[in-house]
């Protein structure tokens, strides 16, 4: 046999003294895993011994070079030169690195009586005498070197830190250890060692135990019979179990899909459109509104950050989610069933926006009763009353909310409520959720704005809705959301001959959705980046608007490179300015003896059942926000009617999947499907709905179901040893023959596999 690493020294010159009682010759084994540092230990406690003036030999036996794979070592040391080249069979002591090991094969020739030290977490009161008959030592070696930095965070490396407790156990004194670290550079190790010293715990064997001289008593190796090759008749799956050998198992679990960690609503993005694959628009319905309560509109206005972040965007393109969602939606006539509630509660909603929908919804599905108090008269908020019908027509917002009201929720229209309402409403219902929206709409603040001419984009549109808007001329939209794109697209249906749309960024910094600002070029709206307003002028009416140049200076607070306004200016000619700079978050309904702190009403110190969600609350602007907030806030009003804690609003999500852990490479390219839209030139013209979605749910085939099983048998056929098992409704592995090789874990196309230690034996 070749032994690697095997080296010999002889005495040294004022060498340290021998530990009392030390038998010679002496042999030790070390049992511990790939990465652990097993040989490096042998390899120590070979020099320590050879500091005391003994001749040692050490090697190593790495059997399957593989990290995690069982790995065994040997120390010999005696008074002489020595010959002997076999491993060690009948150690005097055992050093065991992983208790995991712990079993027949490792205590195989272990007499009586001698030593034994295994690394482990647990007290020697644990093991109730299991190894009474040795002189038993633990010492948690693992967590030493772990706070010692000694190796990385998923491997620690405890070689140098057990040989202190060894050292320990032999009595040999610490000032002998540090000048066997100093010989070897690894004085940095030694707090490690010395902690190891200190901390080791010995139980010394009972009396009727025996002693290491047994040891040629000792239950030895026992060899099985060599079966003739004649005799090999079994096929695949072979009957060796891997015992000891493997460390690991593959095991089954879910992790969260980049989309739907994405979505602001909560929706489980692979888990709709899966059930659109398998089972139909009905069934991914059903599970689409257990969170949306507006899968219509959001299928439409939604600007899809679950789309950014789609894995299979670094493949061939993102899934056209939304738009699947939109189809489910208008393919569908799902109406969900009212529960029972045990408890049924009465609770206002103040507001009829997309929050208020979402909260009252929620509340009215689980069987409580809601009022909601709308200042207009209708539901929509600025669904209604600030996105044009080309993007969201009417009869769609109606379709949703008619599936809300079905559930039995009131109504109360033009209700402008104010503070000593919102007072009467805390003392009157079990609990108020206030979802007023933004406030007003931001104002430029600069010369010549009370102009005729300038206008505020959303009271515009809002005009546009109600079919009183004919525009002429060249018209100028401030801004870079989507109320900006939504101004500028209906400012050319309404008859402007020109729209410039004037951003102080850049295109890609623009909030809009990136489609909708394709679609607004397309229909012939021009942008003037990096420039922004200063001035309007004209005689009583509007005539021109002066622009300065922005530059990009610092990053601000959001991360954006902050605006820089220039001395280099040029003027526009204009007919009519729209200004769409967002909306001021405020609470004009708090009563002045009331706070609002995350997301609830406070009177002094006593909280009240009055909460606030969507933008009023957040000021997070988007539809998908303002419905994913309802709809926690609705949750947390009930938790705490019943006397039991809610749950935090925002909870970061789990073990996302990256791109890097898809297996590209088992799927075929596959552009996304397209939505189909009007022509150009009827578009130009028309307020009907501009983006008429997917022709059909074939783009749900395209989703990779990122951390999620769908029992492609990929496990099933890659394991090279045939212990992967359909089982039920999945799979099954059979850990007594699986050797932990991983493959089926590095072949999951999907990353819905990972590899977990297996369970300790001691």
């Amino acid at each position: 046999m070749e032994h690697k690493n095997e080296s010999e020294q002889s005495g040294q010159t004022g060498a340290a003294a021998l530990p009392i009682g030390l038998p010679l010759p002496l042999e030790v084994r070390v049992h511990g895993r790939g990465g652990q540092g097993g040989v490096t230990c042998a390899k120590l406690i070979a020099a320590l011994y050879a500091n005391m003036g003994l001749y040692v030999q050490t090697f190593g036996d790495y059997g399957s070079e593989r990290s995690g794979a069982p790995v065994q070592a040997f120390t010999r040391v005696d008074h002489r030169p020595i010959t002997n080249r076999n491993k060690v069979y009948r150690p005097d002591h055992l050093i065991v690195l992983d208790p995991g090991l712990m079993g027949s094969q490792v205590l195989s020739g272990v007499a009586p009586g001698a030593l034994l030290l295994l690394n482990t977490t647990a007290s020697l009161d644990e093991f109730g005498g299991q190894y009474a008959k040795y002189r038993f030592a633990v010492v948690d070696a693992t967590e030493i070197a772990r706070e010692q930095g000694i190796g990385s965070s998923s491997v620690v490396i405890i070689n140098t830190t057990i040989v202190g407790a060894y050292a320990r156990l032999l009595g040999v004194s610490m000032s002998v250890l540090e000048q066997s670290y100093a010989s070897l550079g690894l004085v940095d190790d030694l707090v490690a060692a010395r902690q190891a010293y200190e901390r080791v715990k010995l139980q010394e064997p009972a009396e009727d135990a025996g002693s290491p001289a047994a040891a040629g008593t000792a239950a030895g190796i026992e060899l099985q019979a060599v079966i003739p090759v004649t005799g090999l008749t079994m096929d695949i799956p072979a009957a060796l179990k891997t015992g000891s050998w493997s460390n690991q198992a593959p095991v089954y679990r879910e992790y969260t899909a980049p989309c739907n960690a994405a979505c602001p609503a909560g929706n489980d993005v692979v888990g709709f459109i899966q059930a659109l694959k398998h089972d139909g628009p009905e069934a991914a319905a059903a599970l689409l509104l257990s969170t949306q309560v507006l899968p219509s509109v959001c299928g439409r206005v939604c600007p899809a950050p679950c789309m950014r972040e789609c894995n299979r965007g670094a493949f061939d393109g993102a899934v056209n989610i939304r738009s699947l969602e939109r189809w489910i939606s208008d393919h569908s006539l799902l109406q969900p069933v009212r529960e029972t509630a045990a408890n049924p509660r009465r609770v206002a909603v103040v507001g009829g926006g997309p929050a208020g929908l979402s909260a009252a919804y929620q509340l009215a599905l689980r069987g409580h009763g809601v009022t909601i108090y709308e200042a207009g008269p209708a539901l929509g908020g600025v669904l209604l009353n600030g996105i044009p019908a080309f993007r969201l027509p009417l009869d769609v917002l109606n379709r949703d909310i008619g599936r809300i009201l079905s559930l039995g929720v009131e109504v109360q229209y033009d209700r402008q409520l104010g503070r000593d309402d919102l007072e009467r409403l805390e003392h009157d219902y079990d609990a108020v959720i206030v979802c007023t929206g933004f406030g007003q709409a931001h104002a430029l603040s600069a010369a010549g704005e009370q102009l005729e001419g300038v206008e505020q984009g959303l009271a515009f549109l809002d005009r546009v809705k109600q079919g009183q808007v004919t525009v002429e001329g060249q018209v100028v939209v401030v801004g870079g959301g989507n109320t900006a794109i939504d101004c500028a697209r209906s400012a050319l249906r309404s008859g402007a001959a020109t729209v410039t749309l004037v951003y102080r960024r850049g295109r890609e910094e623009m909030p809009a959705i990136k489609e909708e600002i394709e679609d607004a070029e397309r229909e012939g709206v021009r942008l003037m980046l990096h420039r922004q307003p200063l001035s309007f002028s004209g005689d009583g009416h509007l005539s021109a608007v002066v622009l300065a140049e922005v530059e990009q200076g610092s990053p601000d607070a959001s991360g954006r490179r902050r605006p820089v306004i220039t001395k280099r200016t040029a003027t526009l000619a204009c007919d009519q300015v729209l200004l769409a700079l967002g909306q001021q978050t405020d609470i004009e309904l708090l009563p002045e003896a009331w706070q609002m702190r995350d997301g609830r009403a406070w009177r002094g110190e006593q909280p009240l059942q009055v909460r606030f969600a969507g933008d009023c609350a957040t000021g997070e602007g988007t539809v998908t926000h303002a419905i994913g907030n309802g709809r926690r806030i609705a949750q947390a009003a009930l938790a705490t009617l019943a006397g039991e804690p809610a749950a935090p609003l925002q909870e970061p999500p789990e073990a996302v999947v990256a791109p890097a852990q898809i297996r590209f490479s088992h799927f075929e390219v596959v552009p996304p499907r397209k939505d189909r839209h009007l022509p150009l030139a009827t578009a130009r013209n028309s307020f009907a709905e501009f983006n008429l979605g997917l022709a059909g749910p074939e783009e749900a085939e395209r989703c990779f179901s990122c951390g999620q099983c769908t029992k492609c048998d990929t496990c099933l056929i890659y394991c090279p040893d045939g212990v992967v098992y359909r089982s039920g409704e999945g799979y099954r592995v059979d850990e007594e023959y699986c050797k932990g090789c991983g493959m089926c874990v590095a072949e999951c196309p999907r990353y819905a596999m990972e590899m977990k230690e297996k369970t300790s034996r001691r």
